[in-house]
């Protein structure tokens, strides 16, 4: 039987979590007055449809059904999970929740998105107080997985049930054992915000260079180790205490207009050192390092697919690498014309190995396409020319794996035009390593107009261009693999 959760607020929480829900088949009942609420939510879904699965590797479940409620008793009844997310109003929460139990199963769990009340203010005035917990999450709900889960003595009982119900929609339940105003996270990011604050009044930064300083630098790092595995690493092989010996001294410090800081102890010190030591002291710190690096390559590289934040940066600082012509971009850069072409020279990034610990198959067909994409630079294909509506689409391909390599390796491809008559760009590629041939790819193209998607003649500087290259290379012959097909032997 399909699980039904309803959601109580349509905001931006209300409808992240609509779309948490929905999307792992859950039907989702929604309340909200706004009469703009299903148009938002709508448009929320359309964000989340987008992105959430790309999250995964398997197939996601059937989406549930979505349906938009003219009462909040008709969305609550026989729901399984009821979301709050109305406006942090103590006084209007406790209302809600008066409505919600008059109509909604004693069992239901009533769940609010509340970011600063404990759940004991949120009980009061309640009929049932046990149903109501803290499930407070983070923007976007439908991608981001850390929930501050937080209950009191009277529901301490429903932890269990409602992590299964957050990990079974793919969420990170994190429980609060003690109730604190505004929970563990937000009390940490409200930290940062004052300081932010201090700091633009005091003319010392801009918003633009405070988040700068956070998307470059440190908070790369946060969003893979957060905060105190961080400075493990900081403190180097004497890890976590070595790291507050050192550092400590600073809390004294006037670097912060926020100078109310715990006394650092030896009972303080401890816990840290030991609760560090539980938490990481499985790894070394070569490992923990190891790790770090990894998991950095693979978010910047993310951005840098997205040309955002360090990946901005980073796709800059290719095209200074490009300039120095280690691979040409022009047909009268290249040296010898009657050579194969060279049309990649790169290292292998980590996130291209997979579980055998070397380049990943797909990774050859990506660094081909590059090699592709580089000689169609070389004879002219650019992206003026492809703005102006003609391209080449690759109709067929043949790859051969004949040595594997590793994370770190320096590869370069030489690209031999076969053919380069009319409408087809016949290419043969071939990796290497030094002197290491890796893998070849032979690759079948044709000149495609955009308007009308289909075969046509290139333009005539690209398909001189082409053909001069092709009747350089028909000296070489044809080469080893050349119009292989898969078979025994």
């Amino acid at each position: 039987m399909t699980q039904v959760a309803a959601i109580i607020g349509g905001g931006v929480i209300g409808g992240g979590w609509a779309a948490r829900f929905l999307l792992n088949g859950w039907d989702v009942r929604v309340f909200d007055p706004d009469p703009q609420a299903q148009r938002k939510i709508g448009e929320v879904l359309d964000n989340a449809r987008a992105s959430l699965p790309g999250l995964y590797d398997m197939p996601m479940p059937a989406e549930g059904t979505l349906t938009f409620c003219e009462t909040m008793s008709e969305a609550v009844s026989d729901a399984h999970w009821i979301q709050e997310s109305v406006p942090e109003r103590l006084e209007l929460k406790r209302k809600v929740y008066q409505t919600i139990q008059a109509h909604c199963s004693p069992d239901a769990i009533i769940a609010s998105s509340t970011s600063g009340f404990k759940p004991s203010e949120l009980q009061g005035c309640a009929t049932r107080p046990e149903q109501i917990v803290v499930c407070h999450p983070f923007n976007p709900v439908y991608l981001l997985p850390l929930i501050e889960v937080v209950t009191t003595e009277l529901n301490a009982d429903l932890v269990e049930i409602v992590e299964g119900d957050l990990r079974a929609i793919g969420m990170f339940p994190l429980v609060v054992k003690k109730e604190i105003d505004a929970h563990i996270a937000d009390r940490f990011l409200e930290a940062v915000w004052r300081e932010a604050l201090w700091l633009i009044n005091d003319g010392i930064a801009t918003t633009e260079e405070i988040d700068e300083a956070i998307r470059m630098g440190f908070g790369l790092r946060w969003a893979q180790m957060g905060l105190f595995e961080t400075y493990r690493i900081a403190g180097g092989e004497a890890g976590m205490r070595h790291f507050i010996e050192q550092f400590g001294p600073a809390l004294e410090w006037p670097w912060t207009k926020l100078m109310d800081v715990p006394e650092l102890t030896d009972d303080l010190i401890d816990a840290i050192a030991s609760q560090s030591d539980a938490q990481s002291g499985r790894y070394s710190i070569r490992e923990l390092e190891r790790h770090r690096d990894a998991n950095l390559v693979g978010m910047m590289r993310s951005l840098k697919a997205r040309n955002w934040g360090a990946g901005a940066v980073l796709n800059t600082h290719d095209l200074s690498l490009n300039q120095r012509a280690i691979v040409p971009e022009r047909l009268e850069d290249v040296a010898d014309i009657s050579q194969p072409i060279k049309t990649i020279d790169r290292a292998v990034p980590i996130d291209w190995t997979d579980y055998n610990g070397h380049m990943n198959e797909a990774r050859y067909l990506q660094a081909f396409g590059d090699a592709t994409d580089r000689l169609m630079l070389i004879v002219g294909c650019t992206p003026d020319y492809i703005a102006s509506g003609g391209s080449y689409f690759t109709a067929e391909t043949h790859i051969r794996h004949l040595d594997e390599v590793h994370a770190g390796a320096r590869i370069r491809v030489e690209t031999q035009v076969l053919n380069g008559e009319g409408k087809k760009m016949h290419l043969f590629h071939a990796m290497y390593e030094g002197d290491r041939l890796l893998a070849t790819g032979e690759h079948m193209l044709i000149h495609v107009s955009l308007e009308t998607r289909r075969a046509s003649d290139p333009a005539p500087q690209i398909a001189e261009a082409l053909t001069r290259v092709a009747a350089a290379h028909e000296g070489l012959g044809r080469p080893e693999g050349a119009g292989s097909a898969v078979g025994v032997r």
